[in-house]
C-alpha cells in the first residue's frame, strides 16, 4: 500500500491493538497506575470508562501482560453472557476442564476449589471483563457474589471492569448498588487534548519505522484533532485516510486540505465524532 512511499516497516494506524504501538498518555498512565495499585492491594473491583476508541481495550490486555509473572488472569473479551455462561467461561481461562457438562453448583464448587488453589501458591486471581457495560444485570450480580469467596487474608479473586459511560449510568441504578458498593477504585479514559494528538501521530510513525521530519502540518493536525475529538481510534482512521490520499497523489507531505478530506471521508462511513468530556480542544 503505503509503506515503501513513506519509508514504513508496518501500518502506523491500524485499529487492532497492539503493545508495540501503545501510547501511555497521561490520562492512560494514570489509569493503568490506578489498576495496577489496586490490584497489588487487594482491593477487589476496579472499574475504567471511556467513550468507544479510547483505549480501554489496550489498557486491558497490557494490565494481563503486566500481571501475568504473579497473578493468575482471566480475559472475558465479549461479556454479553449469563451466569452460566460466564462461569464457563471462567473455568475455561482458569484451567478447569469441560465445565460446560457441569451443573450450576458443581460449576461454581470446581471455581472455588481452583481459585483457592491459585491463591495458595500465591498467584491470586485478577478477572479483568472487556466492554462490561453489555454485561446482563444478573450476570454482574453474580460476579459481585464470586468475588466475596476469600480466605482470611484476602478475596481469592479481583475483578477489574472496562466498559463505555453506559456502565456509569447502569451502576447508578437501584438494581446494581450493593455492586456500586464495591467498586474501591474508578478512572476515566479521556479524549486527547490537541498537543496530546500530535504526539500520539508522531509516536505511532516511530513506532512504524518512520525516520524523517512530520508529514503533517500543523493545519493539518489541528484538522485531525478537530475531526477526530481526540479519539484514538477515530485519529488513526483519519491518518491512515490521510497517507493514502498522499500516497495516491505522489506527496509525503499532507496539509490541511488534504486533511480535511480524509476527515470527511471518514465522517461519511461512520458519522462525526462525538465530543466527551470537553476533549476536543
Amino acid at each position: 500500500m503505503y509503506l515503501h512511499h513513506f519509508g514504513l516497516r508496518e501500518m502506523p494506524f491500524s485499529l487492532t491493538p497492539d503493545a508495540g504501538f501503545v501510547f501511555r498518555s497521561r490520562a492512560y498512565q494514570a489509569a493503568l497506575n490506578t489498576v495496577l495499585l489496586a490490584v497489588d492491594t487487594g482491593e477487589g473491583f476496579v472499574k475504567v470508562t471511556g467513550e468507544v476508541g479510547t483505549g480501554k481495550t489496550m489498557l486491558g490486555r497490557e494490565l494481563l501482560a503486566l500481571l501475568e509473572a504473579r497473578f493468575s488472569t482471566a480475559y472475558v473479551p465479549h461479556p454479553a453472557l449469563d451466569p452460566r455462561q460466564m462461569a464457563c467461561a471462567l473455568a475455561s481461562e482458569l484451567g478447569i476442564g469441560a465445565p460446560s457438562r457441569s451443573g450450576a453448583a458443581r460449576l461454581h464448587a470446581a471455581l472455588q476449589s481452583r481459585l483457592l488453589k491459585l491463591a495458595g501458591q500465591q498467584r491470586p486471581t485478577v478477572i479483568v471483563v472487556d466492554e462490561a457495560h453489555a454485561l446482563p444485570t444478573e450476570t454482574l450480580e453474580y460476579l459481585r457474589l464470586l468475588s466475596n469467596l476469600e480466605t482470611s487474608k484476602r478475596k481469592l479473586i479481583q475483578l477489574v471492569l472496562l466498559g463505555q459511560p453506559e456502565l456509569d449510568a447502569r451502576l447508578h441504578g437501584s438494581a446494581l448498588r450493593a455492586l456500586a458498593s464495591r467498586i474501591a477504585f474508578a478512572e476515566q479514559l479521556q479524549p486527547m487534548d490537541r498537543a496530546t494528538t500530535s504526539q500520539y501521530l508522531a509516536h505511532r510513525l516511530h513506532a512504524a519505522g518512520w525516520n524523517a521530519p512530520s508529514p503533517w502540518s500543523d493545519a493539518a493536525v489541528w484538522w485531525l484533532h478537530r475531526a477526530s475529538g481526540g479519539v484514538p481510534r477515530r485519529v488513526n482512521r483519519i491518518a491512515h485516510k490521510a497517507l493514502m490520499l498522499a500516497y495516491g497523489e505522489g506527496r509525503w507531505r499532507i496539509g490541511w486540505l488534504a486533511m480535511r478530506r480524509a476527515a470527511a471521508d471518514d465522517a461519511a462511513t461512520v458519522g462525526p465524532a462525538r465530543l466527551a468530556w470537553g476533549g476536543a480542544r
